[in-house]
């Protein structure tokens, strides 16, 4: 008995194949796993119009024949009959998005230039008419050379005329088509995209043009690199005044309760422990407001992903990929969810180098550190044409850990993690204005996560560390803080620190920050309340108390430390659930702490010989 002709459905992700697939078939499918691997296999039975039955494989969806992952693997071994005891596909439906036509024709050509019986599915016809698309379907059969068949699968259109195509492909005559590099593929596709497009509306033309400049090869980056720098101007240009009235009614409340409240344990512990320590923590949410609304601005409007596109060439230049980008771009935020995100990148090479460099990524955590440093210390004034000095020390911050992720990331990939680099090929999605209500419900979201934190884990190491600075009580003429249990360890961390421009009180804030970066901030406030001696003294802010015990050279290096310390030790633990084992967290602690000593002491040492 002579077997089926089998037909391979072959396209890009969310091309619509599982929707064509399923009308095709209906309930004549089946469903198990290729032998071997995890990947699902679906095949099903159809009947062409000559009665002729064949059956129907949905191969999983595909960037290129050069696989980057394991499903990307099994349909490049089926399509080219590689695969143990698949037959290889007679004909091959190639679905293509008309809505994301450009984008779709790159692999496209690649699977036409195998020379196998090809038919075009020019499929969600209907969505490109929405968006004001309209195609001419001849001109690009004309252009591929192969029969292109209109349809809407989900509405079961041109499925009749699809079928009529498959039974006959076979009995027509191909011309031979050279095989074209990537970047020739790309360049071809916009040509025939342009070829077939017979109208379009003025805002698809629009955003077409926004993508020949946002998505330019080297006036992109710029723009994207000048966008982040006026955030981080922003960041303390906007929040100033908000962050003073925060500061202003902390300090407010901090004295009504020194006037109401008898001196004593308790009222030292409202003032020193809650006030001074998490109020000078919370001051600093308005200027994590302004990052995250910069943030989901960017992600709404659409161009986040064209960021992540942007940025593929630089991670490929340290043996990454664009697929890096986002789980690092979250770890701006925090990152845990950044090293969680990771589970999206099928490279195992890949995920743990990004694993590894994601607590380098500036978390908002760092954020109150940087602004309380940068505020006592860097002149509120701009340079340049206006540019704000401290925006700008903030935005190099930023940028050195950046720097120091790819830099790790370079020698990770060429030693203990080395490998070819993936490559990466993404849908970009549609432009669009945020909607003021998504932005606010993201804002508040972001908001109560970082009050929560300070109401909860920032509260319970601040108390923590109020006791342990307060007892034992020192005597007659004894400083409490050299006194204190907190002291005496501190002043055994500080033999290990001075040598990088570290006194006392920056050692002994390094301790509970581990458990949250914002913590140092916390700690230092803690620590100057505690060591106190008059009232007057614990109502000075926390930024004139630096000023007037650190040095320049000492807030650069504590700033230095802080762009390359490891990250809280939650961020540790989920390191360990994600590669199974504390090898790696261990690797991570070892490396980061190394890094953090030796560029702190550098920007100490530097600076003193400038004579800053």
């Amino acid at each position: 008995m002579s077997r089926h002709r089998k037909v391979a459905l072959v396209g890009n992700p969310n091309a619509g194949k599982s929707a064509l697939f399923n009308a095709l078939t209906g309930a004549r499918q089946k469903i198990a796993n290729y032998p071997g691997v995890t990947v699902e296999r679906k095949a099903g039975r159809m009947v062409l119009p000559n009665g002729e039955p064949v059956e129907l494989v949905d191969l999983p969806g595909s960037y290129g024949l050069d696989p980057t992952s394991p499903d990307e693997e099994v349909t490049s071994q089926v399509v080219l009959g590689e695969f143990p005891g698949e037959q290889a596909p007679d004909v091959i439906v190639l679905v293509i998005d008309a809505s994301n036509l450009e984008q779709h024709l790159v692999f496209a050509q690649e699977i036409i230039a195998l020379g196998k019986p090809v038919v075009v599915a020019l499929n969600m016809l209907d969505l490109a008419e929405r968006d004001g698309l309209a195609l001419d379907p001849p001109a690009l059969q004309e252009a591929l050379g192969v029969p292109v068949v209109p349809t809407v699968a989900v509405r079961r259109r041109g499925l009749d005329d699809l079928a009529a195509a498959i039974a006959s492909v076979e009995t027509l005559e191909y011309s031979p088509r050279p095989k074209l590099t990537l970047t020739e593929r790309r360049v071809e596709a916009q040509a025939i995209a342009q070829g077939t497009i017979l109208s379009e509306t003025r805002t698809r033309r629009l955003h077409s043009r926004l993508d020949t400049v946002l998505l330019h090869p080297w006036l992109g980056p710029v723009i994207l690199f000048a966008l982040l720098f006026v955030i981080f101007q922003a960041v303390f240009a906007w929040a100033t005044p908000f962050a003073d009235a925060l500061e202003g009614a902390i300090a407010g409340v901090s004295v009504f309760v020194q006037d109401v409240m008898p001196s004593g344990l308790v009222r030292d512990f409202i003032t020193e422990g809650v006030l001074a320590g998490v109020g000078s923590v919370v001051v600093f949410l308005p200027q994590i407001v302004i990052l995250f609304f910069f943030i989901l601005v960017m992600e709404a409007s659409g161009y986040m992903a064209r960021a992540a596109f942007l940025m593929d060439r630089m991670m490929q230049s340290v043996g990454l990929s664009g697929r890096s980008f986002i789980p690092l771009l979250s770890s701006f935020a925090c990152a845990i969810p950044g090293i969680m995100a990771t589970r999206s990148i099928a490279d195992p090479r890949d995920r743990l180098t990004t694993i590894l460099i994601a607590p380098l990524m500036t978390c908002s955590a760092r954020l109150p550190v940087y602004a309380v440093i940068i505020a006592a210390f860097i002149p509120n004034r701009t340079v340049g044409g206006g540019i704000g000095l401290q925006g700008l020390v903030l935005f190099g911050l930023y940028v050195a850990g950046i720097l120091g992720a790819m830099i790790v990331a370079l020698f990770l990939r060429r030693s203990l993690t080395s490998g070819a680099a993936s490559g990466f090929i993404m849908e970009m999605p549609k432009y669009q204005l945020p909607r003021p209500g998504d932005l606010l419900i993201g804002l508040w979201q972001r908001a109560w996560i970082f009050l929560r934190r300070a109401g909860t884990i920032i509260f319970v190491v601040t108390v923590v560390l109020w006791l342990l600075l307060s007892f034992p009580k020192a005597g007659p003429g004894e400083n409490q803080v050299d006194a204190s249990i907190a002291g005496q360890l501190a002043n055994g961390l500080a033999v290990v620190v001075e040598p990088i421009g570290f006194n006392r009180d920056m050692a002994l804030s390094l301790i509970p920050a581990m458990a949250a970066r914002e913590v140092a901030v916390s700690s230092l406030a803690t620590t100057y309340a505690v060591e106190a001696e008059t009232e007057d003294a614990e109502a000075v802010a926390l930024g004139d108390q630096l000023r007037a015990r650190w040095t320049l050279p000492m807030a650069l290096a504590f700033l230095a430390w802080f762009v390359f310390a490891p990250q809280c030790m939650s961020t540790i633990a989920v390191t360990r659930r994600e590669t199974n084992g504390w090898k790696w967290p261990a690797f991570m602690l070892l490396y980061l702490f190394g890094l953090a000593y030796i560029f702190a002491g550098i920007t100490y040492w530097s600076a003193t010989a400038l004579g800053l």
